[in-house]
């Protein structure tokens, strides 16, 4: 009778077991969907965004914090941000661009002109979104072949308004009617750059000024442009270029200890030293380049069918501080400015 009560339990034990595998199983195949995709009942994987950005300076950092900005607003508080800067050194570009595209990130965020060339190369045969921001020209820098469709796996805003040179030109004209000669300092290694300046070259001609060109293959070059620039240029003129940019504040040493007025081509530039310069809002402009993402994330829209955007609106900014440190009378020269509507500030930004 002991035997058989013992033969009994375990017969019972056994049974017991079978049902908890059986039941293990069918949760676990309840879990799998058909396409061997995401598992029902399991928290969905957040979203890997790779930012890649060819160095720091305020108006890409501006670009990038607005991009974050509209994924946290439109569900993707919870995002992976993976941000990696070049510190610009163009074999760093390739590598960041190479480890994104092997990551496989849900989407990718290329900060300028030679960081989105290189994720474009990088991923030119996958489907991974990527989108950038802080671009000259798309076009001249083969990130696309139509602006209304881009096609591929990528888009996204250019931080250039039609009219930023022009208005530059006729505003230095209009403030310095002596001008004959401006000098520029650029990277002639960024395609950005060169766009810039070519367009700068024909507008200053074709308003009876000349552009005195300097080039600076890194930051540590930047200083010295500048200097050679002292007794040949009436005023000194940053455009969007990366390399300068960065390293601003030995530019405004410069032009304040030679009274040189000095004219940029972004807002972030006027509040970090420059006197004056029309430019967008980069926040704003890699905020809409994040809701783009958000779209194609939210799988709404393919990277391809989104037209690359462009600022609506171009504002002149003027620093006070800077004005009156570069040997410019502001009172006297405020009339002209007036008809820009422009947005002063009052002192240079410590950065």
């Amino acid at each position: 009778m002991k035997q058989r009560s013992r033969t009994l339990g375990v017969w019972f034990l056994l049974l017991c077991l079978l049902l908890a595998a059986c039941g293990a199983k069918t949760t676990s195949d309840q879990q799998q969907d058909s396409s061997g995709g995401q598992k029902a009942g399991q928290a969905k994987e957040k979203v890997q965004i790779g930012i890649t950005q060819i160095i720091e300076h305020p108006a890409l950092d501006a670009a990038r914090e607005g991009f974050i900005k509209a994924l946290k607003d439109n569900g993707y508080e919870d995002a992976e941000i993976d941000y990696q800067s070049a510190q610009g050194d163009p074999s760093t570009v390739a590598s960041i661009a190479q480890k994104f595209a092997a990551d496989k990130k849900d989407a990718i965020l290329a900060i300028s002109t030679p960081s989105a060339q290189a994720m474009v190369k990088a991923t030119q045969n996958t489907d991974i979104p990527v989108f950038f921001t802080a671009i000259t020209d798309p076009l001249s820098a083969k990130l696309v072949d139509n602006l209304e469709k881009p096609g591929k796996n990528v888009t996204g805003y250019s931080d250039t308004h039609p009219e930023t040179i022009t208005k530059l030109v006729k505003l230095i004209k209009e403030l310095k009617p002596d001008t004959k000669n401006v000098g520029i300092i650029y990277n002639s290694g960024e395609a950005n750059s060169v766009v810039n300046v070519e367009n700068a070259r024909k507008a200053l001609q074709a308003n009876g000024m000349k552009a005195v060109e300097v080039n600076a293959s890194n930051t540590t070059e930047v200083k010295q442009a500048a200097d050679s620039l002292v007794g040949k240029a009436d005023v000194i003129y940053v455009p969007k270029d990366n390399t300068a940019v960065a390293a601003l504040k030995t530019i405004v040493q410069v032009a304040e200890k030679n009274k040189i007025p000095m004219f940029v081509g972004e807002m972030d530039s006027v509040r970090n030293g420059g006197f004056a310069g029309f430019g967008a809002d980069y926040h704003d402009l890699g905020y809409q380049t994040g809701l783009m993402a958000v779209k194609v994330l939210k799988g709404e829209a393919k990277p391809g069918d989104i037209p690359v955007g462009f600022p609506k609106e171009l504002n002149l900014g003027v620093n006070k501080e800077a004005a009156a440190n570069e040997g410019i009378d502001l009172e006297k020269i405020k009339p002209i400015i007036e008809k820009y509507n422009p947005v002063y500030y009052e002192k240079t930004e410590k950065k």
